[in-house]
């Protein structure tokens, strides 16, 4: 059975194969995709390395003797050393720690791209694919690569609605594409797997159902960066967290009480603007 993927756009996020209206192209927009592209970047979240890999997407690239890069995205918010040490790096080469904020490591990748697009004998140009989970920053490293913002870019997750194609060199093009979530992963009741998408940001903080459960979530991993950010004792209650960081930001409704769905936003945005280091 072909697997199904949510394509992750602000208009269509929700939607699922088989609907009318705003039907999903993945997958045959992903695999299109990847039968057009010579060398594939899978763009990787550096504080969850294994939680954004694609192994269904990375299946049909080798199936498609396909060159992939693993683009290690955000490495500016972890100890890369630690990371080193603790993720078994040697299933996924090459790899490249980069950040697209602070253009940590660019020319590396630049330099990558450059060196095996040489090794491909085509006629016409080499065709770079880009995919990834949502927000994993994808269009963020596209402009930092090419040097101009040739695409849109955005902290919210599904920022990019379709396939772009831009120029890196006289040579090579870019395949740009939206964030995708398979659908065996996209549930609004299971824990685990909201729990995963809240870490990582692939459901974007002004879209998400019920904030405040998702800000449990991240408090039952990360109580003492998020109380070291925000500067509040909580013993690891996220009721606690919200009451007083709503109280100290102002963030209340008639009758003096805390609005706390705006208060838990606001902790999820933070989140997923890398606000909240590692």
């Amino acid at each position: 059975m072909r697997k199904k993927y949510i394509y992750s756009s602000r208009h269509t996020r929700t939607a699922k194969l088989g609907t009318k209206k705003h039907k999903p192209k993945f997958p045959k927009l992903l695999q299109e995709t990847i039968k057009k592209s010579d060398i594939i970047l899978e763009i990787l979240d550096a504080r969850f390395i294994n939680e954004t890999r694609n192994k269904e997407i990375e299946k049909e690239i080798k199936q498609n003797n396909k060159i992939q890069i693993f683009v290690i995205n955000k490495s500016d918010l972890i100890d890369i050393n630690k990371t080193k040490r603790e993720i078994e790096l040697n299933q996924i080469e090459p790899h490249i720690f980069i950040s697209a904020k602070s253009k940590k490591s660019i020319s590396k990748l630049r330099e990558k791209i450059k060196i095996l697009s040489k090794k491909i004998r085509k006629l016409g140009k080499i065709q770079i694919g880009v995919i990834g989970y949502p927000n994993t920053g994808k269009s963020s490293i596209i402009n930092v690569l090419i040097g101009k913002h040739s695409t849109k870019t955005s902290s919210q997750s599904g920022h990019t609605k379709g396939i772009q194609h831009l120029k890196l060199s006289q040579n090579i093009q870019i395949i740009d594409t939206p964030g995708v979530i398979p659908e065996s992963e996209y549930s609004t009741t299971q824990k685990q797997k909201l729990q995963m998408h809240a870490k990582f940001s692939a459901r974007d903080y002004s879209k998400v159902k019920d904030p405040e459960l998702l800000v449990n979530y991240l408090m039952e991993d990360y109580h003492e960066k998020l109380e070291k950010f925000y500067k509040i004792q909580t013993n690891n209650n996220s009721e606690t967290l919200i009451e007083k960081l709503g109280r100290k930001l102002n963030l209340l409704k008639k009758g003096d009480q805390v609005d706390t769905d705006r208060t838990a936003r606001k902790i999820l945005k933070d989140w997923q603007e890398g606000k909240i280091w590692f």
